[in-house]
């Protein structure tokens, strides 16, 4: 075919494409006169410099060829000598371009054939562009779409202006689409992809049931009710922790709805998840105790260094059972809606353990501080857990027990400060037999006791434990085939030490040993704060 044919069916294919595809026209005649251009150069040699320019109001084409104006000639294809380039342009400078217009072409069926593919290409990767902006600002809200096709277990849906596509592992338990079907998904990531869906979308993601009780509970959409915490085992059970600003409104009931239809909505859209729905509160033990219903519990102890709780429930009416559900599935739902760690005892098994501590600690005091078994309990039933209390707390505090003077109270606290000389000197004898460098007690957050576990898992210099990951020092979990889980010690293993201290000490070894800087250390921090003072 001639170009040069048909100025103005080149503006309607435009037009009509730009139109399919929903992406600017000048983004298609663009394509055209790269097509073109590519199509011109097989006749007229690859090295051309061949160029393309569609009127965009007339249709009109116009080739042409550039040529770069230069002192010596080396490649005729694309370039002019300043003497030749004079005789057409009496202004040419060595540098300039000078534009040649050449005739129109006749295409032939592979010259068509690769313009065709060029500009397939670029209306594609436009149309890819435009899906990417226009939803990437849309994370976090819930889409409706048909199911265009299922490949390998995931879900390709059509949202009418873009495909998503929902994995085998964002779908709800024995949940199965056909083609055709309408489906409500989560956007939980929108990607820069060169090839298949870039939307991912999610129907087990928590914020998908938050988003369902948004569009159910016109309270939740208004402000006045808030959703602060969801927990989902997808398909199976769910807890949501709700507060309401107002306080003649009941956050519960509201979500609840009439007769239960709110929830039931959800419910149903969620294929008969049972949703528990929990007042939310600031006191962490109030919430965990709502969170643990229906069971009943009889004392809440925090540790909040930790973030650790530990429940005692009755003995009676199997709590214990309630408590923990089945498979665990109730206390770890709790344990996700609440962010802290959650211990269940009966009542008898904490006053079991509870007297087993007393004793341990009754018996470390004996044994330390060569004291008989009365001073040894007296100790223990006031709280002392360990040598270290001991030696650190205030004499008066001490010499206030009953049965105590200050003389008593200065006796036991001098042979605790013996017995801990006494400890770190061993202590730091084992050290140097295990070989861990002294330098290693300079990195802040290592103490005497860690020097030793250092040395017997072959930690002895700061770069060793510069080079250490957080698994290396507090053991991590493997879960097997059939959900059984096998726990691996770290080097640190019984000292109590979280992991956040853990990557707290390796970064400082890391600054020791000069593979970061504190510098380096601050910038993720201050990403992350930037990050918190954006705008939902």
């Amino acid at each position: 075919m001639a170009v040069s044919a048909n100025r103005l069916e080149l503006l309607q294919i435009a037009d009509a494409v730009a139109r399919e595809k929903s992406i600017d026209r000048g983004i298609v005649i663009a394509a055209m006169e790269d097509a073109i251009a590519k199509a011109a150069r097989a006749r007229y040699g690859s090295e051309t410099d061949v160029h393309a320019e569609i009127d965009p109001k007339k249709g009109e084409l116009r080739l042409s060829r550039h040529m770069l104006v230069v002192d010596k000639v080396e490649n005729h294809s694309n370039q002019i000598s300043l003497i030749d380039a004079q005789r057409a342009n009496p202004g040419a400078q060595v540098g300039d371009t000078i534009a040649d217009t050449l005739p129109p072409l006749e295409y032939g069926r592979i010259a068509a054939q690769s313009a065709k593919q060029v500009i397939v290409q670029k209306v594609r990767e436009a149309e890819r562009d435009r899906q990417y902006q226009e939803f990437k600002d849309r994370i976090g809200d819930i889409v409706n779409g048909v199911v265009k096709r299922v490949e390998y277990g995931s879900v390709i849906v059509d949202l009418g202006r873009g495909e998503a596509i929902i994995r085998r592992d964002e779908m709800l338990p024995r949940e199965v689409f056909r083609n055709g079907d309408r489906v409500r998904a989560y956007i939980f990531d929108v990607r820069r992809e060169t090839r298949g869906p870039q939307i991912f979308l999610s129907r087990t993601h928590p914020q998908f049931m938050a988003k369902l009780f948004a569009q159910e509970v016109p309270e939740i959409y208004d402000g006045i009710v808030e959703i602060k915490a969801v927990a989902r085992d997808p398909g199976s059970r769910a807890k949501i922790g709700v507060i309401s600003r107002d306080s003649s409104v009941d956050p519960v009931g509201a979500c609840v709805g009439m007769r239960g239809s709110r929830v039931q909505a959800v419910v149903n859209e969620l294929q008969g998840e049972k949703i528990d729905i929990i007042p939310w509160s600031p006191d962490i033990a109030t919430f965990v105790v709502n969170a643990l219903a229906p069971a009943e519990v009889s004392k809440v102890v925090i540790d909040e260094d930790r973030e650790r709780i530990e429940v005692v429930v009755p003995d009676t009416n199997n709590q214990l059972s309630l408590a923990i559900g089945r498979r665990g599935q109730n206390v770890r739902l709790a344990s996700q809606l609440t962010g802290w760690d959650i211990d269940i005892l009966t009542e008898q098994e904490e006053s079991e353990r509870r007297q087993a501590d007393f004793e341990n600690s009754t018996r470390v005091f004996m044994e330390s501080l060569n004291v008989d078994e009365v001073v040894g309990q007296l100790l223990a039933s006031e709280g002392f857990t360990s040598v270290e209390e001991l030696a650190m707390v205030d004499l008066k505090e001490l010499a206030s027990i009953e049965g105590f003077d200050e003389e008593t109270a200065q006796e036991l606290q001098s042979r605790a400060r013996e017995y801990l000389d006494q400890q770190e000197a061993e202590i730091e004898a084992r050290r140097k037999e295990l070989g861990v460098e002294d330098a290693v007690k300079d990195v802040p957050g290592v103490t005497s006791k860690m020097l030793v576990k250092f040395g017997e898992s072959d930690i002895k210099t700061v770069e060793d434990l510069a080079g250490c990951a957080t698994d290396d020092l507090v053991g991590w979990t493997e879960r097997k085939e059939g959900g059984e889980q096998t726990k691996f010690a770290g080097a640190l293993d019984g000292l109590g030490i979280s992991r956040d201290e853990a990557e707290a000490m390796i970064m400082q070894a890391r600054i020791k040993a000069g593979w970061i800087t504190e510098a380096d250390l601050a910038k993720p921090a201050e990403e992350a704060d930037a990050a918190e003072d954006q705008p939902a």
